[in-house]
C-alpha cells in the first residue's frame, strides 16, 4: 500500500507543476514592473517547465532503460524541491527562468520513472486500474496544488513556491518505499491491437498535432485567466486559483469516466466532443462579465479536457505494435508540453491586440472549426468504408 501511495504521490507533483504559481503571476509581474516586455517574460515562466519536460521525457526514458529507475527518480524529486522552491529567494527574472528549467528536467524523469513503475508492478486489469487512479491523482492533485497556490499568492508572490518543497518530504518515501524492478515484462498485447506491422506514422503524426493544438488551447487557461480575472475587477489570488482548480476537477471527474464513454463513441467522436465543449466553454469565457460566469465556463471546457489525454494514449496503444509503443507515448507527452510552452508565444501576440476577451472567443471559435473538421474527416472515412467493404 506505501509503495501505491508513493507512486500516486509522485504522480501528483507533475502534470499541473507548472501552473501552481498561476494565481501569483499579476503580482509578479508587478515586481518586475521595470523590465522590459514583462508581461511575456512572466507568463513563460508558467511554461517554461513544460518546454524542459518535453526535451528532457525522451532522454529520462533511456536512462533508466539503462540504468534503473530509482537512482534517477531520487535525483529528480530532489531537483524538483530546490528548483521549484528557487522563487522563495531569487530576486531576477533570469534566475527564475532558469530554476523553471530545471523543474520541468525534474518533471519529465518523475512523470516518465513513475508511469514505468507502475507498468513494471502491476500487469493487466490491475494496471490498467491503477493507471486510471494515477491520472485522478494528477488532475486532483492540480486542484489542490492550484488553489493552495491561490491562497499563499494573497499574502506574496514568494509563498506558492513553497508548494514545491513539499517534494523534500515524498523523497524519503520514494527511496525506502520503492524497489528497484528486477525484470521488465514482456509488452502485452491486447484483443484488436496490432501484433506486429509498420509504424503508423500518419495517424501518430495526427494524434501528436491535435495533442499540441489542444495543450496550446488549454493553456490559455493557468497563464491567461489571473489577467483576465483582473480585467473583470477580480484581483485575489485565491480567487483565481479556485477558478482554474474548478476546471481541473471537472477534468479529473470526466476522465474517470473515459472507459465508459469510449464504449459507445469511437476517437474520432470522442474528440468531436471534446472540442464542442472548449469551444463552449471558451465561447462563454469571452462572454463572461461576473466571476461565478467564469467559473462555469471553465467546468464546461474542463468537462472536455478530461476526455484529450485517455484518448489520445488509447488511440496510441489502439494504433501502435508493442515495438513501437514506449516511443509513440513518450512523443505525444512531448506534443503535450511543448504545446503548453508556446501557448503564450502564439497567444499574447494576439491577446495583445485583441483583448483577452477577444482571444477567448477567437481560440472558441477556431476549437469548434476543429470539431468540423473531424466531424468531416469521420464521416469521409466512414463513407470509404461502406464503399470498400459493402
Amino acid at each position: 500500500m506505501l509503495r501505491l501511495i508513493t507512486l500516486l504521490l509522485l504522480s501528483s507533483m507533475t502534470v499541473m507543476a507548472g501552473a501552481t504559481i498561476s494565481p501569483a503571476l499579476p503580482k509578479i509581474t508587478r515586481f518586475f514592473q521595470d523590465q522590459a516586455n514583462v508581461d511575456f517574460w512572466v507568463k513563460l515562466l508558467l511554461t517554461m517547465p513544460a518546454l524542459f519536460t518535453a526535451i528532457g521525457a525522451p532522454f529520462s526514458g533511456v536512462i533508466i532503460d539503462r540504468f534503473g529507475r530509482k537512482p534517477l527518480l531520487i535525483a529528480a524529486v530532489i531537483l524538483y524541491g530546490l528548483a521549484g522552491g528557487s522563487g522563495l529567494v531569487l530576486s531576477s527574472l533570469n534566475g527564475l527562468l532558469v530554476g523553471r528549467a530545471l523543474l520541468g528536467l525534474s518533471v519529465g524523469a518523475i512523470m516518465t520513472t513513475a508511469t514505468a513503475l507502475v507498468a513494471d508492478y502491476y500487469q493487466g486489469q490491475k494496471r490498467n486500474q491503477i493507471m486510471g487512479i494515477q491520472a485522478a491523482f494528477m488532475s486532483y492533485g492540480g486542484v489542490v496544488f492550484l488553489t493552495l497556490g491561490g491562497v499563499l499568492a494573497d499574502l506574496s508572490w514568494r509563498f506558492p513556491f513553497l508548494i514545491y518543497t513539499s517534494a523534500f518530504a515524498i523523497a524519503p518515501l520514494a527511496f525506502f518505499c520503492l524497489t528497484e524492478p528486477r525484470s521488465q515484462p514482456a509488452p502485452r498485447i491486447e484483443p484488436g491491437e496490432p501484433a506486429d506491422s509498420k509504424f503508423p506514422l500518419a495517424t501518430i503524426a495526427i494524434i501528436y498535432a491535435l495533442t499540441f493544438i489542444t495543450m496550446l488551447a488549454f493553456y490559455m487557461i493557468p497563464v491567461q485567466l489571473p489577467f483576465y480575472l483582473q480585467s473583470l475587477g477580480q484581483t485575489s489570488g485565491t480567487l483565481s486559483g479556485l477558478a482554474i482548480a474548478a476546471c481541473t476537477l471537472a477534468s479529473a471527474i470526466v476522465s474517470m469516466r473515459y472507459r465508459a464513454i469510449k464504449n459507445s463513441f469511437s476517437f474520432q467522436g470522442i474528440l468531436v466532443g471534446v472540442y464542442a465543449l472548449m469551444g463552449l466553454g471558451y465561447l462563454a469565457i469571452s462572454a463572461s462579465k461576473s466571476y461565478l460566469f467564469v467559473v462555469v465556463s471553465l467546468m464546461i471546457a474542463g468537462a472536455g479536457l478530461g476526455l484529450v489525454m485517455p484518448n489520445m494514449n488509447v488511440w496510441i496503444n489502439a494504433a501502435t505494435p508493442p515495438r513501437f509503443r514506449g516511443r509513440a507515448l513518450g512523443g505525444v507527452t512531448s506534443a503535450m508540453f511543448l504545446g503548453q510552452f508556446c501557448s503564450p508565444i502564439f497567444i499574447q501576440p494576439i491577446a495583445s491586440r485583441i483583448g483577452l476577451g477577444a482571444t477567448y472567443g477567437f481560440v472558441g471559435v477556431g476549437l469548434w472549426s476543429l470539431m468540423g473538421l473531424i466531424t468531416i474527416a469521420a464521416a469521409h472515412q466512414r463513407i470509404a468504408l461502406k464503399i470498400n467493404n459493402p
